[in-house]
């Protein structure tokens, strides 16, 4: 719904400690002065509760569904889940389809695009990704950094079946000229990973962020830690691992048992990354076989793993919206906010139920 401006009273949460009492949407833009000329025979919306970024979710899958790529319907239908859930900018972490289109469009979240994933030969789930082998990799990192906005997402382990457990998908040679090829065409680079082994090649290899880090030991943590190495621990999906193996049971007894392990300890791991000083946003990898909307449940998940609230929503927005580089509630910047009937700051359940959510400068819900 359209208007002339939009008032925005209570409680403006430009920062975890920088509160505004009103703020305006004048344009579909965000100003803390009053319009010019005053509002009168303006048609004005007042919208009164505390206000937030739009929340992110950095690890989400838009085009994406069991299959593999899925219509442009049932993307936009992915995309209006996450934006009515209160996500309003998405890092889209691999998709096989080609979204633009989403950024001509007013309602829905905006998108940074990661291209589609790349992983080893038969070593990922099936039309997901491109599957090369080594000597191709250098070649597909530079081409998804020049379709994606400023990411490329490789596959960094998966089970490897003659071993019967997890293993790195490329050799740490390819991973570390794959690092540097995305950085050479100024994207930065992340990776799934679950197990242990991939993320020491990652590290040498100087990462840019990893998915899921499960597989994160005192070592691993200390050198994300010193060089900045973000993670995105995706935690609602990290509970489903122990479904994601009970059909390797039988056959794959000891990569079923790891995931069990990595499950097990998944809320200790982040704590000690947390503890570390490694930084850690909000993603919960919609998309494929988890459906979208779970922003509001990843996030108590991190507070589950010891993360204050303030600190979840640093991870949620604020922080997030820093480190993809896209504006928060600032001057001038595009109105894409959420409004709260509490503080989520006191409690975070708030986040399930947006009492208002605008985006360019529209109340869409």
């Amino acid at each position: 719904m359209g208007h002339d401006v939009l008032h925005l009273t209570g409680r403006i949460l430009v920062g975890p400690d920088d509160e505004r009492p009103e703020a305006w949407v004048v344009g579909g833009r965000l100003t803390f002065t009053p319009p010019i000329g005053g509002t009168q025979g303006r048609d004005v919306q007042t919208v009164d509760g505390w206000v937030l970024p739009g929340l992110v979710d950095a690890h989400c899958h838009v085009g994406l569904g069991p299959q593999g790529a899925v219509d442009a319907q049932t993307a936009e239908q992915q995309a209006s889940t996450d934006r009515d859930a209160g996500t309003l900018l998405i890092r889209d972490a691999g998709s096989p389809v080609d979204t633009h289109w989403i950024d001509d469009r007013d309602d829905l979240p905006r998108v940074i695009r990661a291209g589609r994933h790349i992983a080893r030969t038969r070593r990922y789930i099936r039309n997901f990704a491109h599957e090369v082998e080594p000597p191709d990799v250098v070649e597909y990192v530079r081409r998804e950094a020049r379709r994606g906005d400023g990411w490329v997402k490789l596959v960094g382990d998966w089970i490897d079946r003659e071993t019967g457990d997890l293993a790195p998908s490329f050799p740490r040679e390819t991973v570390v000229a794959a690092v540097a090829a995305a950085h050479e065409e100024g994207a930065r680079i992340t990776a799934h990973c679950f197990g242990e082994e991939s993320l020491e090649d990652f590290a040498a290899a100087g990462t840019d962020c990893i998915e899921h880090a499960t597989g994160l030991q005192p070592g691993t943590i200390e050198a994300f830690a010193a060089q900045g190495i973000a993670i995105v621990p995706t935690l609602v999906n990290v509970a489903t691992f122990p479904a994601l193996a009970a059909p390797a049971r039988a056959k794959f007894p000891t990569y079923f048992a790891h995931m069990l392990d990595l499950h097990r300890r998944r809320f200790e791991t982040i704590a000690a990354a947390h503890d570390a000083g490694v930084p850690i946003y909000v993603g919960t990898d919609a998309g494929g076989s988890l459906r979208h909307g779970l922003v509001a449940e990843e996030a108590l998940q991190l507070s589950t793993a010891g993360l204050s609230p303030v600190e979840v929503l640093t991870a949620a927005c604020w922080g997030a919206r820093d480190w993809l580089g896209r504006p928060g509630l600032e001057e001038g910047a595009s109105a894409d906010l959420i409004v709260y009937q509490a503080d989520p700051r006191d409690d975070l359940r708030v986040l399930g139920s947006p009492r208002a959510i605008v985006l360019r400068g529209s109340t869409v819900r």
